[in-house]
């Protein structure tokens, strides 16, 4: 197969913000407090839930399906959380450091992930080196120790040899299972020699001191939350953890359809190793445009409103480079290719038999 690194030059991350940039509106990249207000509805959201929860043990028991949907909306909130506070960490919509800090808290405390962890793991780790060697979010090397960091990645993430089950059963933890990965390495260890992550990075003796007292605060929140329902069997199951695994399966199918098809680049080239979705308008508006990934790979402090300008410029300028596609392509294709990198355009499976190039490449060098 031919070498897509050879045959057409990687690009990197400024280069097409320098191109781009002019030809938008200043507006664009003005600070948008809208994700704070959305935060805080999103909030409220759960805490409505959360209270009429603690009336579920006096429901008779064949009426419990009319909190469904109230579960499911819940479980929407927590991505919409998650998404917000991801834009309000990337921009400058609240000044002042302690009040971002104590919102941003409250956005991540629902995925178990304390804000200065997220800042290291994802604004600095994986936006400097995305789908490089040194991003924690790429998906294992074939050279990679057997590890259980592997092994779950291998059993619970789409590819084409995942069990239908377990892959459920995954789309619901593997978020928790990331965010142990990557605060366990650097709480417990920080000496980017851990082998069970993706990748291991380190960070400061302030950032960790930081992360260990965010971890505190957001175990007394869960643990309030409990309390509240009473430990109670059918509240804190439709309550607490149907919207959690709603919310966490819905941030990953997300985040597995963002990088884990393209294949790795030693330059940050956002335009070859991220894919940007074409999904029904609902979720985009639901999401914060959250589907046009490469666009927000170009510019991460983007008010995420202005992305589909974004996305015409990359079809006019680079339409032969961009990776932009049907959202059920994508999951089809996961589903039709292994898991690990062999190199950077060939996947592997667990064994090492198979070698599948990546799909994108394929048809790109094919076009």
């Amino acid at each position: 197969m031919v070498n897509l690194v050879e045959s057409k030059p990687l690009m990197t991350q400024a280069e097409y913000a320098k191109k781009l940039r002019p030809l938008l509106p200043p507006e664009a990249f003005q600070p948008d407090n809208n994700y704070v207000l959305i935060l805080g509805i999103n909030l409220a959201i759960l805490i409505l839930g959360w209270g009429i929860a603690d009336s579920l043990d006096r429901w008779n028991w064949y009426f419990l399906w009319l909190y469904l949907p109230l579960a499911l909306i819940m479980g929407n909130s927590v991505i919409v959380a998650l998404f917000s506070t991801h834009n309000i960490m990337h921009s400058a919509t609240i000044k002042k450091p302690q009040l971002k800090q104590a919102i941003v808290l409250l956005g991540l405390t629902m995925l178990w992930m304390p804000p200065t962890l997220w800042k290291a793991v994802h604004n600095r780790e994986h936006h400097n080196n995305t789908n490089s060697f040194q991003d924690p979010d790429r998906n294992y090397l074939e050279e990679q120790p057997k590890n259980w960091g592997k092994w779950i990645q291998n059993k619970f993430v789409p590819s084409a040899e995942v069990n239908p089950i377990l892959l459920t059963i995954g789309m619901a933890h593997s978020w928790g299972v990331h965010a142990f990965r990557n605060l366990s390495s650097v709480f417990l260890f920080n000496n980017g020699t851990t082998k069970y992550p993706v990748f291991s990075f380190t960070v400061s003796p302030q950032e960790r001191r930081a992360i260990g007292w965010e971890l505190l605060l957001a175990i007394a929140i869960h643990s309030s939350i409990l309390i509240f329902l009473d430990f109670h069997p059918i509240k804190l199951l439709l309550g607490y953890f149907l919207p959690i695994w709603i919310g966490y399966s819905g941030a990953m199918f997300y985040i597995y359809t963002n990088h884990m098809l393209c294949q790795m680049t030693a330059i940050n080239d956002p335009l070859i190793n991220s894919i940007s979705l074409r999904v029904p308008k609902i979720f985009d508006v639901l999401h914060l445009n959250f589907s046009y990934h490469t666009e927000h790979h170009i510019f991460p402090g983007m008010n995420s409103d202005y992305y589909p300008m974004v996305q015409e410029l990359l079809l006019t300028h680079y339409g032969d480079r961009f990776n932009l596609l049907d959202v059920g392509k994508v999951w089809q294709l996961m589903l039709q290719t292994p898991r690990h990198y062999r190199d950077e355009t060939t996947f592997t499976d667990w064994t090492g038999e198979k070698s599948v190039p990546c799909p994108l490449s394929v048809n790109r060098q094919e076009g």
